[in-house]
């Protein structure tokens, strides 16, 4: 890995990754997902969170090989090790569709509410750019170095959904991954163009902190029957202490509630 890519993430909270998504891959991605929506419907995304405005998908380590391919790419397990360290797991992998002419934007938050704490940070997320963002169609905004507070937006701003005058938007072609320390204050922005804005969420956390999404439980017996060691390790399948946690809690989100 490059020192600056380190060094962003550790300065800024995130790194951009252009061209990281192979073209034949991208377009295998924007077909199962079409699939799925299309399979799905109005109940798209309730295993996890729906949303008003925008369209999700949730669930997608059980729903085909495609997906499963994305948990395990190198160059993001090595950037997701060097914010959360070498004991890491899957949280969840998620799909979010921000809607075409939508005023909604999302408050300013941290994935799962989560700050850092005496072991250090404990959520990395890797936002998977299926098409172009720009600055009109609904692009992650974020306060660079707010990773760094210890805090969340909900404790120090009156007002999340209003614009940080540090705020940045991140932009970028389709086929562009960007890996987030997932305590760095973002959100989704409104959408004003005539076409959907579509991204993968493939979200990892510390080993010690419950998954977003308890997969031992989502996945079919079926689909788990089928994994190797390298999956069933990062999917912690076979792990009592995600057991317990993951039972312990609900499935979690940093602004839907």
């Amino acid at each position: 890995m490059r020192a600056a890519e380190l060094d962003q993430l550790d300065r800024d909270g995130f790194v951009v990754l252009e061209n990281l998504i192979a073209p034949d891959y991208l377009a295998a991605l924007r077909n199962r997902i079409d699939e799925l929506l299309a399979q799905e419907g109005a109940t798209a995304g309730s295993e996890f969170k729906q949303e008003p405005h925008a369209r999700r998908l949730a669930n997608l380590v059980d729903k085909g090989e495609v997906f499963e391919r994305a948990i395990l790419m190198p160059r993001l397990l090595e950037l997701a090790s060097h914010v959360l360290g070498p004991r890491f797991k899957l949280g969840s992998v998620n799909y979010r569709s921000a809607d075409p002419h939508s005023a909604s934007s999302q408050p300013l938050h941290v994935d799962v509410g989560a700050l850092p704490d005496e072991k250090g940070y404990s959520v990395c997320n890797t936002v998977w750019m299926l098409d172009d963002f720009t600055p009109d169609n609904g692009s992650t905004r974020c306060v660079p170095g707010t990773h760094r507070s210890g805090k969340s937006p909900q404790q120090v701003l009156a007002d999340p959904l209003a614009a940080h005058p540090d705020e940045i938007l991140i932009t970028g072609q389709a086929g562009t991954v960007v890996v987030m320390n997932a305590h760095l204050w973002h959100g989704g922005t409104a959408n004003r163009t005539d076409d959907p804005r579509r991204a993968l969420h493939v979200f990892y956390t510390r080993w010690d902190k419950p998954q977003q999404q308890y997969q031992k439980k989502l996945l079919r017996p079926e689909v788990q029957a089928r994994f190797g060691p390298e999956l069933r390790q990062i999917l912690a399948l076979d792990d009592p202490l995600n057991d317990k946690l993951c039972q312990e809690t609900t499935s979690m989100s940093g602004f839907l509630r």
